[in-house]
């Protein structure tokens, strides 16, 4: 009976054993918490892309207000240098809401550097701005819009986010996600020019019509702006971002921080009156940053770059002792959250990537993405042939060259040979093609040579034919081929040589 008690005790802390390694395999629960004011928000890492909380953030799109101009300000320095000038035309001048005002009392016909425009633009909000350099961009406002449209597609923005105009003024269809307005300053504080001004405190205008010897701007980001530590605004963190307002639209925000070598974007759409919507532009950061970590890939990640294995991509095969991930990319877990809790998949290459990728190592966090990073072929003589497993020859210290070929997302293969790989190849082909291209010169000019020998024997056998000296020619000929020396002075009188014109018969022998 004791027994019988003893072996039901085991096999219940057995079961309660079981249940304990279970229930701690389990990850950690993603943070949620905030409590911000507005009606949606968003928060993201600005170094790994994830999004680390967001409150109607991807399916609801509103207005953006002010904020479009930092899509503005990026598409303008992807294609103008900072001293360019821009001159403000009457379109530029005119097309803005009649309650829109212009605080600086510009006028058509100003003329202002690119760099004093993005000022005005991003520091102070000038909409008359917005207009010039989207003509001095494009050529016209319709067409600035289209590249603006085209840029957010481009960054992976949804089909909800639309722009009507550069400035962010009210339009029919100008609506953004908070999600999406937070891809959109990613790239924009990823361009350090925009960043620099988009983090200044003040800055001198250069003359205008009506400021002959020009203005100061200041900053009116609120949070990046406050240098008093009494001050509830005063935040340290924040380095950069852009307000917006519209009645229709409210109070929006966006706020680059950067705290701890982590880097994150805030976002606020149809925001509480001030100081609330900064505010939760503060707390969304600070949730971000008190929340979570970022851990980098390659310290942590050994599959597909240790062991014995080999990796089939794209119909080519790769040793894992030849791979390697790309440096500092990270991912973003939760503070209680190990690497280990994340889950890889091994993901195509996109579109445009780097020459030496194999493919892109994607993680998510309970059907989360948190980050990614490529895995990269160390050098060309990683490439082993698909059939046999054999190097493919490849000189040492080479990278990759060539774009890969791709079919409605079917990655073909492409075969990179490096550089200095052709050249044996093309100097042993140049100089087989030139050994050929002599050998041809010489038969040709052999051929030719005999030729003209021939029609000048026969021109000549003609013009002696004429003098009566056929005969003499043939015994001529008959002694040169018979090699008797000095015949032509034994033979030829000075007077038949001036008589045919001091020629001799045999020059071109």
């Amino acid at each position: 009976m004791k027994q019988k008690i003893r072996r039901m005790l085991c096999c219940f802390l057995a079961a309660c054993h079981l249940f304990v390694i279970t229930a701690s395999a389990e990850p950690p629960a993603w943070p949620s918490d905030t409590g911000i004011l507005a009606e949606s928000g968003a928060v993201i890492d600005a170094d790994s892309g994830a999004l680390l909380f967001g409150q109607n953030c991807v399916d609801s799109a509103y207005p953006p207000a002010s904020i479009t101009k930092l899509l503005t300000a990026l598409i303008v320095l992807e294609h103008c240098q900072p001293d360019e000038i821009v001159t403000f035309s009457e379109t530029a001048m005119n097309s803005v809401e009649a309650d829109s005002g212009n605080k600086y009392n510009l006028v058509a016909g100003e003329q202002l550097t690119v760099e004093d425009c993005l000022h005005l633009l991003l520091l102070v909000s000038t909409n008359q701005a917005a207009n010039a350099l989207a003509e001095h961009t494009a050529g016209s406002i319709p067409a600035f819009v289209d590249m603006m449209n085209a840029k957010v597609s481009e960054l992976g923005c949804s089909s909800k986010t639309h722009f009507d105009n550069p400035s962010g003024l009210n339009g029919e269809t100008q609506y953004v996600t908070a999600y999406d307005m937070a891809l959109i300053a990613r790239a924009a504080f990823d361009n350090d020019a925009l960043l620099q001004v988009s983090s200044a405190l003040s800055y001198k205008i250069n003359a205008t019509i009506n400021h002959p010897e020009g203005f100061t701007i200041r900053q009116e980001h609120r949070l990046v702006s406050t240098t008093d530590p009494n001050n509830q605004l005063y935040y340290p963190p924040a380095i950069a971002g852009k307000t917006g307002y519209l009645l229709k639209a409210g109070n929006t925000l966006v706020t680059y921080a950067e705290k701890d070598g982590r880097r994150l974007i805030s976002v606020v759409l149809k925001g509480s009156p001030n100081p609330a919507y900064f505010l939760d532009g503060k707390t969304l950061l600070e949730f971000g940053f008190s929340r979570f970590q970022n851990v980098v890939i390659a310290d942590h990640e050994t599959r597909y770059v240790t062991g014995d294995e080999t990796l089939e991509r794209n119909r080519m095969t790769y040793r894992a002792s030849d791979l390697m991930i790309e440096p500092e990319q990270v991912i973003t877990l939760p503070l209680n959250a190990d690497f280990d809790d994340a889950v890889l998949s091994l993901e195509p290459l996109p579109e445009e990537h780097p020459i030496n990728a194999v493919a892109v190592l994607r993680y998510t966090y309970n059907d989360r993405f948190i980050g990614q990073a490529y895995l990269l072929a160390k050098q060309a003589d990683v490439l082993l042939s698909p059939s046999d497993g054999d190097m493919v020859p490849a000189p040492e210290d080479e990278t990759f060259s060539g774009e890969p070929n791709q079919t409605d997302g079917l990655h073909l293969p492409h075969i990179r040979l490096p550089s200095a790989a052709i050249i044996p190849v093309v100097v042993a082909s140049v100089v087989t093609l030139l050994a050929i291209s002599v050998v041809a010169w010489i038969l040709l000019s052999r051929k030719k040579e005999a030729k003209a020998l021939a029609a000048r024997r026969e021109a000549r056998r003609r013009r002696l034919q004429a003098h009566g000296d056929e005969e003499e020619f043939e015994r001529l000929l008959q002694m040169r081929k018979a090699n008797v020396p000095h015949f032509q002075q034994k033979n030829f009188s000075s007077a038949k040589k001036q008589k045919r014109n001091d020629a001799d018969p045999f020059d071109d022998w």
